[in-house]
């Protein structure tokens, strides 16, 4: 099967996150103010993967239907 919206979306949120990830471990992160950013970023972008996931799971089921 192909590569579906759901699946583009959650890459591109993936790449982001790891984008993300890299600048806090990478010490980039200037002062707390920067890093609390970056951290509400980062579980911003996880819960919308969990929440294109969860969508996409009850697609397929409805179109199993």
């Amino acid at each position: 099967m192909g590569n579906t919206v759901f699946d583009v979306l959650n890459k591109q949120l993936g790449e982001q996150i790891e984008s993300a990830q890299k600048h806090l471990t990478g010490g980039a992160c200037q002062n707390h103010s920067e890093y609390r950013e970056v951290v509400g970023l980062i579980r911003g972008l996880e819960a919308s993967v969990t929440a294109v996931t969860d969508l996409s799971r009850r697609y397929m089921e409805e179109d199993d239907d």
